[in-house]
């Protein structure tokens, strides 16, 4: 009798763990807007419906601070800040997903098969339909200097940009821009000649485009731009005709994920196929598969602006933009830069 008791009260308290076990929620920290990647999180949860999907959509830093600070911490992180992500990678943050989805991931995106990158954004420019009554829009990099140059007083307060102290993807465009055109700093200059605002996202760029407290936008993301551009026809999205960056969202499953298989299932659907197939059909993020037919396909992309798309890939060389020595030096140049036609300097 003793026994019988004993083995019952053991298979109760089994069964009770993994009760608990399976109604644990999949907790995914993410600096995506969620109204955007809402097509791929819903599939996911008609494809998983015993897991609890909740999905937190914050700023990059924000998504940086809680991989170290969370208690408990996220099982799943998602951000578009590459360098911070591949530092907290580095920092060991992350653990390796091994599965046939992460294995086949092109390497260029991918690191370590700890870090995924699972779309292909471009970064573009924005303006209102007020700007093309007064001017020709800027196609390309070069056009936006030559604009913000001899447009000053037209444009003056009504420009917009990432300020790359208050966002960590707004920082790594700066950065990238720097190294392909040698004209990077004499296109900050005349952003501060006009007086141009700097924020700390996308969603406020186009806020103010759309209330008309802005003319012109410089670097948004190209997948929050398509979606509000449907919504609000004034904005018009233009992709840089010289060269158009490219960023992607990364992901990674924490190397201390209280819900372990969910966190592996949701990274899994996010390289997947049928996961691919929402983004490249749904959303505008453009999937990364070569595999996937759709309107927003990263060959498609590819197609359309040709040998004038540069990927941020993943690769050790991000790394260098997370390095404080030389985030305080270019800082410290962009204010110089910023500002010198308010100081008055020639």
């Amino acid at each position: 009798m003793h026994r019988l008791w004993l083995t019952t009260a053991l298979l109760v308290v089994f069964l009770s763990s993994s009760q608990r076990l399976q109604a644990m929620p999949l907790v995914v920290e993410a600096a995506l807007d969620r109204q955007v990647v809402a097509p791929l999180l819903a599939a996911f949860e008609q494809a998983h419906p015993a897991i609890e999907l909740i999905y937190r959509d914050r700023s990059t830093l924000e998504v940086n601070d809680l991989i170290a600070t969370a208690e408990p911490p996220p099982d799943v992180v998602i951000s578009s800040a590459m360098p911070w992500q591949m530092n907290r990678v580095n920092q060991g943050y992350a653990q390796q997903l091994d599965s046939a989805q992460a294995s086949e991931w092109p390497d260029w995106a991918k690191w370590r098969n700890e870090l995924f990158g699972f779309t292909f954004e471009p970064i573009v420019m924005a303006y209102r339909l007020d700007l093309a009554r007064h001017i020709l829009p800027p196609q390309t990099h070069a056009d936006l200097h030559t604009l913000l140059s001899e447009q000053r007083e037209v444009l003056q307060g009504k420009v917009t940009t990432y300020s790359p102290s208050e966002s960590g993807i707004g920082y790594t465009l700066f950065q990238q821009d720097a190294r392909y055109t040698d004209r990077f700093w004499d296109l900050v200059t005349v952003l501060g000649d006009a007086d141009a605002e700097l924020e700390a996202n996308t969603r406020s760029m186009l806020e103010g485009l759309t209330e008309g407290r802005y003319w012109l936008g410089y670097n948004l993301l190209g997948s929050y731009a398509m979606v509000w551009a449907q919504e609000n026809p004034e904005v018009i999205v233009q992709v840089p005709q010289d060269y158009a960056l490219v960023m992607m969202r990364t992901g990674f499953i924490h190397r201390d994920a209280p819900n372990l298989r969910a966190a592996q299932a949701f990274m899994n659907f996010l390289l997947s196929r049928d996961g691919q197939r929402v983004l490249a059909a749904q959303t505008p993020l453009f999937s990364v598969r070569p595999d996937v037919v759709g309107p927003y396909t990263a060959q498609r992309l590819r197609d359309q602006v040709g040998d004038r798309l540069y990927p941020i890939t993943l690769n050790a060389s991000v790394l260098a933009f997370v390095d404080a020595l030389r985030r305080d030096a270019f800082m410290a140049r962009w204010q110089r830069e910023f500002s010198r036609y308010q100081r008055g300097d020639d």
